[in-house]
């Protein structure tokens, strides 16, 4: 009976270890938790050795020696646990020895045998006399329990009422569970000479190990919950760790044992019982050395590649992995991260292409809808122009002189208006010749500088002088760089700094202008109708909405690309591909 619980304490501590493990052995929390296993295991084996094959006379200092030494052991991952659980904090060098100085120092007490006089069995009895040593290390693990509880229990005040509050009462009631009925087997029924319980003292501490996996596997702190979970997949990591385990049994079954059993004497019970026991615990070993090798090379990778391509399926385009491997394993991620990189970038050129193509039928429609408007107002306002114009060539007094002009200068205005509407909509193809696109710039800049309001502004040139010539439409290019220039001088009332760069792109081929201010910036959510035709941010009164729409025109017309960025100011880039007229 007793061997049948130790060894499926055994199996239960070590399938727990490496669920918890395994899952995401990069987290404090878990390599904590692992730790924490391996010394539990050791004290399963010393009880295994120690009280199922025991002889009738045998002393049991190397036992007692263990059991001190690995009991402290035990204390010290979990008050590591208790500072790292649930936020994975880690421990620091200076308070992790700090914490582990007690046990490092009581170690040469228990090296001495100074916590008992005599311990061992005669004639299969148990015997045991302890001394006030044994006592010191008791109150010492009662010690680091109560340190414990006391940390885990001022993060259960921080954390009252949430989630994560509830897991780390788990922690705390898994910690007292373990500590009260281990205290029962270890300390409380020796007193009395009661020794029926001592054997069973691994046995409360799995129970506290359950609760412990428990609270970490349920919260998820061992694995960031994925696209994966949800898919209810059952991981190539459990199905390595199954096979081996069944291969490994298999051989033990079929091959092992009946080999062993041949080769005993009919008396060897007993020692083929042991050997049957500690061949089982030492395979355990090999085993998990193999599945945690071939998941690290195989099975984690290969998730890690599943997962990144369910972000992708989700619409991540682009998201890549950092997987670095001589195998198929790292070709098998270069290719996806190059897939997945090529599918962002068509993403976006298709989302560009629907773009345009929107822009352009808006473009169609309202040119359509400005020439009609252009054309029915146009003759009527020429004529009121005229009657004013006559008017005042009259003999009146200055109050009607003063209103007729005010009217002669608004029907100017709404003529300048249907021009820039008959340019929308009927755009001319461009002139080319060879332009020095710098020097366009520079002339319109000096067209400028006669403005009061243009002249406050702090001009900054970085123009690249080795800039490819191109063949552009000289009046429609300097018509994009006046609207733009113009656009930042109004953007900028009380002054400003105004920012010209331009430069060639080798690997793009393609000369790029910058056209930056220091003004008000353009809200996010207006950057995609910014070109569109009658939009715009000035007030009522100050602009038409046309000017940009018509520097688009001319830059596509062009074979280029005019787009604005918002990043706290105002940025314009013209992009001119070199191979679209450009010339070196």
């Amino acid at each position: 009976m007793l061997l049948a619980l130790l060894m499926i304490s055994f199996f239960i501590t070590v399938a727990v270890g490496f669920y918890v493990f395994i899952s995401a052995p990069h987290q404090p929390v878990n390599r904590l938790f692992a730790l924490f296993i391996g010394t539990m295991l050791l004290w399963i084996v010393k009880d295994i050795a120690f009280w199922v094959f025991h002889e009738s006379d045998q002393a049991g200092d190397w036992w007692a020696m263990a059991s001190f030494g690995v009991a402290g052991a035990l204390h010290i991952p979990l008050i590591y646990f208790a500072w790292s659980f649930p936020e994975n904090a880690r421990i620091g060098l200076k308070r992790g020895l700090a914490a582990a100085f007690p046990v490092i120092a009581s170690l040469p007490v228990i090296a001495l045998g100074l916590p008992w006089r005599h311990i061992g069995f005669r004639e299969n009895v148990f015997y045991l006399e302890i001394t006030p040593a044994a006592y010191g290390l008791t109150a010492l693990a009662y010690a680091y329990n109560t340190l414990a509880v006391w940390i885990l229990a001022r993060k259960l005040k921080k954390y009252k009422g949430r989630l994560l509050g509830k897991h780390i009462a788990y922690v705390i009631a898994a910690i007292i569970t373990t500590a009260t009925l281990s205290s029962i087997s270890t300390s409380i029924f020796p007193l009395f000479r009661r020794y029926e319980l001592l054997p069973y003292a691994s046995v409360w501490i799995v129970c506290g190990i359950l609760v412990y996996a428990y609270a970490i596997s349920n919260f998820r702190l061992f694995s960031v919950q994925s696209a994966l979970d949800h898919l209810r997949l059952f991981s190539l990591t459990y199905k390595v760790a199954i096979t081996v385990a069944g291969v490994g049994l298999v051989a033990f079954l079929l091959l092992q044992i009946p080999v062993v059993r041949w080769s005993t004497t009919a008396d060897g019970g007993f020692l083929w019982k042991r050997y049957l026991v500690f061949s089982v615990i030492s395979g355990t070993v090999p085993a998990l050395a193999l599945i945690f090798l071939i998941v690290r090379t195989l099975s984690r990778p290969l998730r890690t590649i599943t997962e990144a391509a369910v972000e992708v399926s989700q619409g991540n385009y682009g998201a890549t992995v950092e997987l670095e491997s001589n195998d198929e394993i790292g070709v098998l991620a270069g290719a996806f991260n190059a897939m997945s990189r090529k599918l962002e970038s068509d993403i976006v050129h298709i989302r560009r292409m629907n773009e345009g193509l929107i822009r352009a039928e808006k473009f169609a429609t309202a040119g359509v809808l400005a020439a009609g408007v252009a054309h029915e107002v146009n003759n009527p306002l020429a004529a009121i122009s005229s009657l004013v114009q006559t008017l005042l060539k009259g003999e009146i007094d200055q109050r009607r002189r003063e209103v007729l002009s005010t009217i002669l200068a608004q029907i100017n205005r709404i003529s300048q208006i249907l021009r820039d509407l008959m340019e929308f909509a009927r755009p001319k193809e461009p002139c080319r010749s060879p332009v020095s696109l710098n020097h366009i710039i520079d002339y319109s800049l000096r067209l400028l500088m006669v403005d009061k309001q243009f002249k406050r502004l702090n001009l900054e040139k970085h123009l690249d002088e080795h800039l490819p010539i191109l063949d552009l439409d000289r009046d429609q290019m300097q018509q994009v760089f006046l609207n733009l220039f113009l656009n930042a001088r109004d953007a900028m009332p009380e002054g400003g700094t105004l920012s010209i760069a331009s430069r060639f792109e080798s690997e793009s081929n393609r000369v790029v202008v910058e056209v930056a201010d220091t003004g008000s910036g353009i809200a996010p959510d207006h950057l995609d109708r910014i070109f569109d035709p009658f939009f715009t941010t000035k007030p009522a009164g100050k602009g038409t909405g046309l000017g940009l729409s018509v520097c688009y025109g001319i830059i596509n017309a062009h074979g280029g690309e005019l787009k604005a960025v918002a990043d706290g100011n105002t940025r314009f880039i013209i992009s001119l591909d070199l191979d679209g007229g450009g010339r070196t």
